[in-house]
């Protein structure tokens, strides 16, 4: 049996296993951990071919085998359709198509579009969400950004830009700077082999970062009073913190871990004048302390679809169950009313997901204008399709 062959096999064993309860990124490197026999190229191979999988293959119709005791042997791909799916999101020639599509490695290099069509592929039933989606959401363009993976965005934190760009320049790494703290790299990019981490720089997609220009609150020289309230990795903690160090900082999560693991990033970051506590705001109610120390700004990059990531995370799409809107709404909608008493009068609310669908963002800042009489600032779809990012959605509102 050829090495390209193997590669086949072993992808399609491993996808045989894997049934979306955990990252994919993680049940693979846990996988090859348990077997050894896998060099570095094989393993580059194999979980490339699994990535090509979930992103150029519709989710399956028959969802229920997927929520009942993992796959069934009706979802495991063949050998075409690996074939096909890694021929749809290479751009170069490759080397398992050389070898068993030769034919097919010739037109690796052909936009996408016209790769689809010699393939006879529907680009649109990679999402066949369509109806669900937010207004702006330019919908075969989205369906074509799964094919591709994001890039990699670094935040430069202030004092670090010169420094940062003089490490690139002298390691002759191919890089984007955009203006002006953002910093495009391949995805392949190992930037802890390069900078200091949370110190210098913050890996954070380029819209997260452009959620920034919503913090027209923190206002620098001002102590007010900011509440992260889903704070999780930290990454908007750090950057109200770098927009104005002498806020006042409230960070809570569902997870102590979370907390644990943002405890150090902010010692990195330099990070020291803070308050944290663990709260499921879906279901518990606020403590008095945090209801009578009424916040000026209050953070809410709320539980959601990740919809808007699964360009770096094609699992989750292939995985997807609808239902899962409206149970992230309603989540979504128990936080607001729990965190909205400790927001002050004139205070703002920064609404954030990570999401695509509209119930989750535009007909929740409605939802939030009538139950709570809030006053929209500013709202806006950061689309990230077309720019090999992250999709986002923030909305500025003010009590």
């Amino acid at each position: 049996m050829s090495r390209c062959h193997s590669y086949l096999n072993s992808a399609k064993a491993i996808l045989a296993l894997y049934n979306g309860e955990e990252p994919f990124a993680t049940f693979i490197k846990k996988y090859f951990a348990q077997h050894k026999k896998f060099g570095s190229r094989d393993r580059k191979e194999i979980s490339n071919l699994c990535y090509c999988y979930f992103r150029a293959s519709p989710p399956p119709i028959d969802r229920g085998k997927l929520f009942k005791g993992g796959i069934s042997k009706t979802f495991i791909p063949d050998d075409l359709q690996l074939l096909k799916s890694l021929f749809l999101c290479s751009t170069e020639s490759n080397e398992i198509l050389a070898s068993l599509k030769p034919e097919w490695n010739e037109k690796t290099g052909l936009p996408i579009k016209e790769k689809l069509l010699f393939l006879n592929f529907q680009l649109t039933s990679v999402f066949p969400w369509e109806e669900d989606l937010s207004d702006g959401i330019e919908y075969e363009k989205f369906c074509a950004s799964f094919f591709v993976q994001p890039d990699l965005f670094l935040r430069i934190r202030p004092g670090y830009a010169e420094k940062i760009l003089l490490k690139l320049n002298e390691a002759e790494v191919n890089y984007e700077f955009i203006s002006p703290f953002t910093i495009r790299l391949s995805n392949s990019f190992k930037a802890d082999k390069y900078f200091e981490l949370d110190k210098e720089v913050v890996v954070q997609d380029y819209n997260s970062q452009r959620v920034g220009e919503l913090f027209l609150p923190v206002r620098r020289g001002y102590p007010d009073k900011v509440w992260d309230c889903c704070a999780g990795s930290g990454g908007k903690s750090i950057m109200a913190y770098d927009l104005n160090p002498e806020i006042d900082l409230v960070v809570s999560d569902a997870r102590e871990t979370i907390l644990v693991n943002m405890k150090k990033r902010f010692g990195a970051a330099g990070l020291k004048k803070y308050l944290s506590f663990v709260a499921d705001l879906s279901k518990e109610k606020l403590p008095a302390s945090i209801i009578n120390n009424q916040q000026s700004i209050i953070i809410a990059d709320v539980p959601c679809t990740g919809s808007g990531t699964w360009g770096r995370t094609p699992e989750q799409l292939h995985f997807f169950d609808e239902k899962k809107i409206a149970e992230y709404a309603a989540r979504q909608k128990k936080i607001i009313a729990n965190i909205i008493p400790a927001l002050k009068p004139g205070g703002s609310l920064l609404y954030i997901t990570c999401s695509v669908f509209k119930k989750e963002n535009e007909e929740m800042v409605e939802y939030l204008k009538e139950k709570f009489h809030l006053q929209l600032v500013k709202m806006e779809l950061l689309r990230g399709y077309e720019l090999k990012a992250d999709t986002m959605f923030a909305a500025l509102l003010r009590m």
